[in-house]
């Protein structure tokens, strides 16, 4: 029987906190499943992983500026965003957050976004941030505002992080990832 993730298209968000690590496990085996996989990440997302490590496990290019034009001379965020079965966000970094929130599109991650149709392909964030930043008013107003606008969330998870204290807030697990989007994917998923 086939994979859920067997011929689509997804791209993978990929922005500035140090679960970024865990986002090679989940671009993997979406590619070892079948996905065609294309990566996209903020400059500082690159501090924490090098794109080259994305690109070897999904065998695309890499996206890391909105200037970029890999594949064609098509604005690269349309094409991409049009071609889109699913997207994920992992890590979503507070300020994606707020940025998408706002409607801000001045990175490639919330470029690319900005252009996806949720009600066609939808759109997964799985939040990373420190307990604190989690329970800022501002992020609850933005992940309310976000889910209004159609956007959905898995996580964030309660655990150890990388700032020494153990609360909501951690990325959630690659199995948990990959598990929602599989929902998100088949045929008469909701939001």
């Amino acid at each position: 029987m086939p994979h859920a993730f067997e011929g689509k298209r997804i791209i993978v968000g990929v922005t500035g906190g140090i679960a970024a690590y865990k986002t090679a496990t989940v671009v993997s085996r979406l590619a070892q499943a079948g996905a065609t996989v294309t990566v996209a990440m903020t400059e500082a997302a690159t501090r924490f992983v090098a794109p080259l490590t994305f690109q070897a496990l999904s065998a695309r290019p890499v996206y890391t500026g909105a200037w970029d034009h890999l594949e064609s001379l098509d604005p690269q965020h349309i094409a991409l965003a049009s071609a889109a079965d699913a997207v994920v966000v992992a890590p979503c970094t507070m300020d994606c957050m707020a940025r998408l929130a706002q409607g801000r599109a001045d990175d490639v991650v919330t470029l690319i976004l900005s252009a996806v149709d949720r009600a066609r392909a939808p759109v997964l964030l799985a939040p990373s941030m420190n307990e604190v930043m989690w329970e800022q008013p501002a992020t609850q107003r933005n992940l309310r505002t976000l889910e209004n606008d159609g956007f959905r969330f898995v996580g964030p998870g309660s655990g150890w992080q990388a700032c020494r204290h153990v609360g909501t807030g951690r990325m959630s697990e690659p199995d948990e990832i990959l598990a929602a989007l599989e929902r998100a994917v088949r045929p008469g998923s909701v939001t």
